[in-house]
């Protein structure tokens, strides 16, 4: 079986990681140092890309009992801390700065390897939707960055969120993330921080981290006003955005007298079903009513089955909308909810627990084990793009969530020397056993 290219294996990846991990300062006193900032970071990793909360406790039993675990072969872990250690630990580490190289390297490894080829939507354009996602939230535990909501018992929630960005095309089910901008609040600020501001952090790290990327950037109505487009045109960023009339009232009073004037363009496909497909569009209207209102191009879409609609949506962009492409971009702006179903659904609920309260703590790790588990995820998502062994294992094992119980419960009866040692043993324990004992005549 055709392995995938060297710097995209699982051995490669970690490496990589565990250089980024070991360059973090260490100010701690090194008299009293037992567990590396790599260990605790790594361990944690790897507790996140089994999916198992009790994953380290489990091997270092097995060190214990054998000298060696699957955290030293897999993950290079040679110390493994207390859960409050680590914690400890993890919670004065600015992941930001400590995690984010991480992302950029996976993502230029893939860009190397011309596995985001495909997910180009037009020469040299990717699509790039973003989200906020909640990863904390409780009633009693908080600290000074967490965002607060009164509730009208008068009881106070906190919580910890997070602005996603992610790469994405129609036709593929991976999807690639980007390093998150978390909304917190911060010392000084009388505002609390919201979605909005997030994403102007965030639109301007990933222009720094990707100056040469060409991106469309997809969002909700939240998005589809002026100070957020002209951001992004600010950052040489195009932009689909979801367009509620309710919304932009005025442009769609100036949409309407250009439907009288029959300047707005339509087009209607019946599929196989005998659905129709509505497509209408119009470049150059003004977003709204301010005299520096920027212009834009806006399209809409209804799908008619047996008279009734069933789907309409409405969007904005700078991009020329025309009938060779309509179809395409109503594809991409739909093709915003999977950064729902196939990253923040998938993290919730497929066995990541995103929403776990692995720890809160007092400054960073919180946030710290929600970039462990989005790693994770990168991890998983770049093995279904280039691994055929990893491939191999989801067709064996159907479900995702019944491959990583087996999984889970090989590393807890064996100990493999590698990654791919444990996809071999997955794919045919009885071969591997017979290997590593031949019979004897």
């Amino acid at each position: 079986m055709r392995p995938p290219k060297k710097h995209l294996q699982f051995s490669s990846l970690r490496k990589s990681m565990s250089e980024q991990l070991e360059s973090i300062p260490d100010y701690r006193c090194t008299d009293n140092i037992n567990h590396s900032i790599h260990d605790v970071f790594m361990g944690g990793f790897a507790m996140m890309y089994f999916q198992e909360p009790s994953f380290l406790e489990y091997q270092k039993r097995v060190r214990e009992a054998r000298n060696r675990d699957n955290l030293e072969t897999m993950f290079g872990v040679k110390t493994v801390a207390m859960e409050s250690q680590a914690r400890e630990i993890m919670d004065t580490i600015d992941g930001n700065t400590a995690l984010s190289p991480i992302f950029e390297n996976y993502y230029y490894q893939l860009q190397r390897g011309k596995h985001l080829e495909g997910y180009a939507l037009f020469d040299n354009l990717y699509l790039c939707s973003i989200d906020g996602t909640q990863y904390y939230g409780s009633e009693k535990i908080h600290c000074d960055t967490c965002l607060t909501k009164e509730h009208r018992d008068g009881t106070t929630s906190y919580s910890h969120q997070a602005l996603q960005a992610a790469i994405m095309h129609p036709n593929k089910k991976q999807v690639i993330p980007l390093m998150p901008e978390e909304i917190k609040n911060t010392d000084g600020t009388v505002k609390q921080d919201c979605e909005q501001n997030a994403a102007k952090r965030l639109l301007k790290k990933i222009r720094q981290s990707h100056p040469q990327l060409g991106l469309i950037i997809l969002g909700d109505g939240l998005y589809s006003h002026q100070p957020m487009i002209e951001e992004m045109k600010n950052k040489r960023m195009h932009f689909i955005l979801t367009a509620k009339p309710d919304d932009h009232k005025i442009m769609m009073e100036w949409i309407g007298e250009q439907i009288k004037l029959k300047e707005m363009k339509k087009l209607v496909v019946t599929d196989l079903k005998n659905r129709k497909h509505v497509y209408q569009f119009i470049n150059e209207v003004p977003l709204n009513g301010n005299k520096d209102s920027p212009m834009v191009n806006y399209f809409q879409y209804q799908i008619i089955d047996e008279g009734i609609e069933v789907y309409k949506n409405s969007w904005v962009t700078d991009l020329a909308v025309r009938e060779q492409n309509i179809s395409l971009l109503v594809r991409a702006g739909r093709c915003r909810w999977k950064i729902e179903n196939e990253c923040f659904n998938t993290l919730k609920n497929q066995g990541y627990n995103i929403e776990h309260n692995y720890g809160h703590g007092k400054k960073h790790l919180s946030f710290n084990f929600y970039l462990l588990t989005l790693l994770a995820f990168f991890f998983h998502q770049i093995f279904e793009l280039t691994d055929h062994m990893y491939q191999s294992c989801r067709n064996k094992y159907g479900r995702k969530q019944n491959m990583w119980n087996n999984l889970r419960a090989f590393v807890q009866l064996f100990v493999f020397d590698s990654w791919e040692q444990l996809l071999e043993f997955a794919l045919d324990p009885k071969s591997f056993l017979t290997a590593l004992s031949p019979p004897v005549n």
